[in-house]
């Protein structure tokens, strides 16, 4: 065979090879995509049919929920309805008790409305024969008068102004054995009531002043310095006022400016301030802030030094340091100038002195002394009296109750509980009353004086009074023929009791009544 005879051979062998292998592909590829589609309707017969499974399942769930959800309601409505009879059946039964309750009490009610009628009736019947009585009475009494003054030939108004003068002589004679007795059995009693007497008889309460010195005065080396004091269109001034929190006055006084403040801390601070800004001579806004926190500081240890030094010197120690900085303070601070640092060291002391004589703690004592006006030292936006400011303040900081006490009590504002507050009031007095300690007027002490003889004046059977020893001692001399010793003692009272209730005054007033007859004859 020839070459191109097996060419077209395998060729054609090679062709119906490609033929078959391609019928043979697409018999695979039907009988497969049959078998697919088989499957797929199987898939979702499948589903279906469990659709229909899951829908019935929750058709019968929703059947059940309200079935239940039915039930539920109906016995809701069943308890409220049970609820709201057993409601209606109380209210009911509360309506007819409370029916039963006005009944008897209108039955009450008539009871005893009956009751007072009669009651009313007694009551009247009564009163007709009380008024028959008392008219009987009114005319006895009228016959006895008329007979009581044809036996002694007065009138009513003698006999009555006869009964008076002889009650009232009788009862000056009784008070005046009364107090007599009185102050024997005080002068009998125990050592203990002894000691309370003396307290009690040393104290008198000095009323409280506030009269503080609110200027100060720097002299200044030439007029010239008011300039510079004032600065380029006041604005050192300004800076001044600002930084001290005071006044600075400025007016035609040569050589000298005024510092006006109340508080007297801030005012010293800006005296100092002020006398070094002058001796340096930089006076500007900046220097003046830098000067006059460096001089507060200053202060704050200058104040705290004096308060160790008083306390050193009156022997107290464990005080907390804001007290001792305010024991400090009271060094600037007056009453009728009298410096408080140096009272309360005074009242320190003499308290001390006086403990020791009543046989109690001087320690103590002295530190109710030096803490008794510490209430001064705060500053004035504070309420309160100096007393009840005091003892809170000493609370605040650790001080015992008989500290406390002796500090609230020490102006009689509250009652004392104890010797210490007693010596404290005394203490006070003796401190503020002693010559010198304040200063006072001439017209202030001349009225003191008239006020004092006036007050004695005007008692029936005063001849003379006068006010000696700087108001503290008024002598009464009585007419002995209207006076009687007894008499004497009661006008004594008296008098001190008018004086106690219409004057106010330091310390203690003495009231000495004299009576006294003098028969003379001259022998020739």
């Amino acid at each position: 065979m020839s070459t191109s005879t097996n060419l077209y051979l395998i060729g054609g062998i090679a062709f119906a090879g490609g033929v078959a292998l391609s019928f043979l592909f697409l018999f695979f590829r039907k009988s497969l995509g049959e078998q697919r589609l088989k499957s797929a309707k199987l898939q979702a017969k499948a589903i279906i049919d469990e659709a229909t499974k899951s829908a019935e399942a929750v058709r019968k769930e929703g059947e059940l929920n309200a079935k239940d959800l039915l039930f539920k309601m109906r016995q809701d409505f069943e308890k409220e309805t049970r609820e709201r009879k057993e409601e209606i059946a109380n209210i009911e039964k509360r309506m007819s008790q409370r029916e039963s309750n006005l009944d008897r009490r209108v039955d009450l009610l008539e009871k005893k409305e009956k009751e007072l009628e009669d009651k009313t009736r007694n009551l009247k019947s009564q009163e007709d024969g009380l008024k028959a009585k008392n008219d009987e009475l009114a005319r006895l009494l009228v016959e006895e008068k008329d007979r009581l003054h044809k036996i002694s030939n007065m009138s009513p108004e003698e006999a009555k102004t006869l009964l008076l003068s002889k009650l009232e002589s009788e009862l000056n004679r009784e008070k005046a054995v009364l107090i007599k007795k009185t102050e024997d059995e005080i002068k009998e009693t125990s050592e203990k009531k002894a000691r309370e007497i003396i307290s009690y008889a040393i104290q008198r309460c000095a009323v409280e002043h506030a009269v503080e010195s609110t200027v100060s005065v720097v002299n200044l080396p030439g007029d010239d310095m008011k300039g510079r004091i004032i600065g380029r269109e006041g604005r050192n001034i300004r800076a001044f006022e600002m930084a001290t929190g005071i006044d600075v006055i400025i007016d035609d006084t040569p050589e000298a400016v005024m510092l006006s403040g109340f508080d007297p801390v801030r005012r010293e601070i800006a005296r100092i301030a002020l006398e070094r800004l002058i001796s340096d001579g930089r006076i500007h806004p900046g220097r003046i802030e830098e000067l006059v926190e460096k001089v507060k500081k200053e202060m704050e240890t200058k104040i705290k030094e004096e308060g160790e030094k008083v306390l050193f010197d009156i022997g107290v120690h464990g005080i907390h340091p804001e007290l001792v900085k305010m024991i400090g303070r009271l060094k600037y601070r007056t009453s009728f100038g009298q410096n408080a640092l140096q009272h309360s060291k005074e009242v320190a002391l003499l308290m001390g002195v006086m403990a020791d004589e009543v046989a109690i703690d001087p320690k103590i004592a002295r530190r109710i002394g030096i803490l008794h006006d510490i209430g001064k030292a705060m500053d004035q936006q504070v309420e309160g009296t100096h007393a009840k400011l005091g003892a809170e303040v000493a609370r605040k900081f650790g001080e015992s109750e008989v500290v406390i006490q002796g500090i609230e009590a020490h102006h009689e504002e509250v009652e004392k509980t104890s010797l210490f507050g007693v010596l404290a009031a005394a203490a006070d007095a003796i401190s503020a009353a002693r010559p010198g300690a304040r200063r006072e007027t001439l017209e202030i002490y001349v009225k003191r004086l008239e006020k004092l003889e006036s007050i004695a004046n005007m008692f029936k059977g005063v001849e003379k009074a006068f006010a000696i020893q700087a108001g503290r001692e008024i002598r009464v001399i009585v007419q002995p023929e209207k006076i009687t010793d007894n008499d004497a003692i009661v006008l004594a009272r008296d008098i001190r009791k008018k004086i106690e209730e219409g004057m106010e005054y330091p310390g203690q007033v003495k009231v000495t009544v004299i009576r006294e007859t003098r028969a003379i004859e001259y022998a020739k």
